[in-house]
């Protein structure tokens, strides 16, 4: 058992939602990773994953509409329009509302292109294919700057 340090990402939390109590790392398992268990009242913190969304929108004349990030991370670089999936929000729909929010188009989604996770990472990426329908590409979000390639 070790106690969480406040500096590691793996585990931002600290205390335990219930009563306040401080949270360590225990095997409760032997299959299962370590998880923050309250020292306290004994509650177990899942740290369930981020659920995000992307699209590869094709645009009517035939290209791909990417849009570079303004914000970290991953700042500067080029990227498909998506983002977080809010709780309780259809993906398909997240989906859409993203492209919407990020390039200021309408789109249609045309299919699933494959879900992605990393060892270690919090997001697991659903991708869509799908085709602009409408609206004008545009820098709606502020934080990125949206070019057909």
């Amino acid at each position: 058992m070790s106690v969480l340090h406040p500096h590691d990402e793996s585990h931002a939390y600290q205390f335990c939602p219930r009563c306040g109590g401080p949270l360590e790392r225990r095997l409760l398992k032997s299959a299962e990773p370590e998880r923050p268990v309250c020292t306290r009242c004994g509650f177990v913190f899942y740290l369930d994953p981020k659920i995000a969304v992307g699209t590869i929108i094709n645009t009517t004349n035939g290209r791909l509409v990417l849009v570079k990030r303004a914000i970290e991370p991953g700042y500067g670089k080029w990227v498909f329009p998506g983002g977080y999936v809010d709780r309780g929000e259809l993906l398909t729909l997240a989906a859409i509302r993203e492209a919407r929010e990020e390039c200021g188009l309408d789109v249609r989604l045309e299919g699933l292109v494959n879900i992605y996770s990393y060892p270690g990472r919090a997001p697991v990426i659903v991708v869509y294919a799908a085709t602009a329908i409408g609206g004008a590409m545009c820098d709606l979000s502020g934080v990125r700057h949206p070019i057909p390639v």
